[in-house]
């Protein structure tokens, strides 16, 4: 048996097969199975059948043993996945867990946010963000020590878009791997005054992230519900996720109201609106031969008639 250490996980290489396949969760969104030998005050021993595995309790979300049902990542046939009983943690917690799967949207013409609803690449962000274009990239990021490492992938196609609710279903077509997800959680659970925070690239600024509460659950604005938050919403916030401390996504970013004398007023369209795009994604698929797609026609050049004199 001969160790190797590989980043924070220290790993003994070992002939042995694993009898049991239990599921330990990491924090960073990834899992391993294998037989747990020990759980020790600092670090969980795993056995994966052909090398063993430290890995430290810091990096542990939870384990869920062989032939148990992990209700926490059920996943669903509407391309995203819930996490009900997800641990609550502060908001500096959070950010390893969650700050992955949020990337930056860019077009020729404007910069955005979105985040990854689905491991294989599907991205949600706002219809405004990418609206008209068809040239779309993704930067995703990774914090690597103290350093941020970038991944940006350029083939991206439009799955679906609606204009009205103001939604977009982005897919990467890059062979660049997998990618980290968020659950979506119930917005219809959040109450005024909770804590949420949000994560985007406000002008421009990578991985920013702010921090405040539920201001209103359901504001009516413009025929449509959101939901109102102090945490500070700038452009190029559009389409980032607001989640609550289990690190659920309980909206999308979208607009706030810009006002001299108005401070706090981001606003964010509520998850449940989310999960009824994504559900029926078929009816708002985007096709761009559709003349219903967006495209915009300008006025038909119009020739003046000359006045007839009237001789009687």
């Amino acid at each position: 048996m001969r160790f190797v250490t590989h980043g924070s996980a220290t790993i003994l290489f070992s002939a042995a097969l694993a009898v049991s396949a239990d599921t330990v969760y990491l924090r960073n969104g990834c899992s391993v199975k294998g037989e747990i030998l020990k759980k020790k005050a600092d670090r969980v021993v795993v056995d994966l059948g052909f090398q063993v595995v430290e890995i430290p309790v810091d990096e542990v979300d939870r384990i869920v043993p062989e032939g148990e049902k992990d209700v926490r990542t059920a996943e669903t046939d509407d391309l995203w996945r819930t996490a009900p009983d997800q641990s609550e943690l502060t908001v500096k917690e959070n950010i390893d867990r969650c700050a992955p799967a949020v990337v930056l949207v860019r077009t020729p013409v404007a910069l955005g946010t979105g985040f990854v609803v689905h491991p294989s690449g599907y991205v949600i962000t706002n219809d405004h963000v990418v609206a008209g274009e068809t040239r779309i990239s993704v930067t995703a990021f990774r914090r690597e020590g103290q350093e941020l490492t970038k991944r940006i992938c350029g083939k991206v196609r439009i799955v679906a878009t609606n204009p009205h609710a103001d939604l977009a279903l982005l897919a990467v077509e890059e062979g660049t791997g997998t990618f980290q997800s968020l659950p979506i959680g119930d917005s219809n659970d959040l109450q005024e005054g909770q804590t949420v925070f949000a994560i985007g690239n406000p002008l421009g600024l990578e991985w920013t992230v702010s921090e405040g509460i539920v201001s209103k659950k359901s504001r009516a604005l413009g025929g449509s519900v959101y939901i109102q938050t102090t945490a500070a919403i700038s452009p190029g916030n559009s389409g980032g996720p607001l989640l609550n401390l289990r690190g659920e996504v309980v909206g999308v970013t979208n607009m706030k109201i810009t006002d001299a004398s108005a401070e706090g007023l981001g606003f964010a369209i509520p998850a449940v609106l989310l999960k009824d795009f994504l559900r029926n994604r078929g009816a708002f698929a985007f096709d761009p031969r559709n003349p219903n797609a967006g495209f915009r026609y300008g006025e038909p050049p119009r020739h003046a008639r000359k006045k007839e004199e009237n001789n009687k």
